[in-house]
């Protein structure tokens, strides 16, 4: 896999500063102009304030980036019609030189192959509600790669006890940061327990190192969204149920599914998912930068 590397994070590989990897499936079409801008300076600024790089994915012109500049970040953030790009499309964006931005499953791999052992991202995908075979390619890829994802959980749109059942399957390690019970995205409740918790982030590292060693594939780390923003579990349900169906009526499918459902809850709770997601992206970042400075070249 060939890669391009900005300039910031080929100083970084060559002075062996910890780097967090982003994706930005969620810039080019998980959240609205200008919030999309907001969520990426928030992210970045909080992996640097920890001491870490911040390594953004993408693939512009068919080239896979790791680093993006301030033009290749504006052109996600407003662009039209950009693709978005999971591991199974990577060939294809290559090949039809493309652009787009990465989600869960493409920047996965990306970081992987540049030797990046520590992503943060909002909410992995999942399986989906009613189809038990629409499944996310984000936990097949999570299963592959030997990557630590850190996130808030699955989309509260998702079917959460599946997915986690999945995750096990694959024999993804999910560990709750400070928690035993998996967060849901917008809420830090679900009544889904997990098996571990970790309680700061040099132990995290030290997960992430043996599975390494082990020569396993990636994992999980679920942090709760912070208190301030977070929706009660009742009220996220509701409004879930509603978008579903409403989905299914305009049958909506594919691809288009999750973007939907998320547009359609930032509808109904006037705004407070927004405001929840943009906080637990920048939360995640955050405690990745940790982990990763923890975890350092070794």
């Amino acid at each position: 896999m060939k890669l391009v590397y900005s300039a910031e994070v080929a100083a970084a590989r060559r002075t062996l500063k910890p780097l967090v990897a982003l994706e930005t499936s969620v810039l080019a079409q998980g959240l609205p102009y200008p919030h999309n801008v907001e969520a990426a300076k928030r992210c970045e600024a909080a992996v640097r304030d920890e001491g870490a790089i911040p390594a953004p994915m993408a693939v512009i012109d068919g080239q896979l980036f790791v680093g993006l500049d301030a033009a290749q970040t504006r052109l996600l953030v407003t662009g039209k019609n950009l693709m978005k790009i999971g591991s199974r499309d990577l060939s294809i964006a290559v090949a039809r030189k493309a652009t787009g931005g990465t989600t869960v499953s493409a920047t996965c791999e990306m970081a992987a192959e540049a030797g990046i052992f520590v992503f943060a991202t909002g909410g992995i995908g999942g399986v989906h509600h009613g189809d038990q075979f629409d499944i996310s390619q984000d936990l097949a890829a999570i299963a592959r790669f030997p990557v630590a994802v850190v996130c808030a959980g699955a989309k509260s749109v998702l079917d959460l006890e599946r997915t986690l059942e999945l995750l096990e399957t694959l024999a993804v390690p999910v560990v709750g940061i400070g928690t035993r019970e998996l967060p849901g995205f917008y809420t830090r409740e679900t009544g889904l327990k997990l098996e571990h918790q970790v309680d700061d982030p040099s132990e995290a590292a030290e997960m992430i190192r043996a599975r390494r060693d082990l020569k396993q594939g990636g994992m999980v780390f679920t942090l709760p969204p912070p208190q301030k923003t977070a929706l009660k579990q009742a009220e996220v349900e509701k409004h879930v149920k509603a978008a579903l169906a409403l989905a299914k009526k305009k049958k909506i499918e594919g691809k288009a599914v999750t973007p939907f459902l998320l547009s359609e809850m930032v509808e109904r709770t006037k705004g407070k998912t927004l405001a929840a997601n943009l906080a637990l992206l920048e939360n995640n970042a955050r405690y990745a930068a940790k982990i990763a400075v923890a975890f350092g070249w070794r």
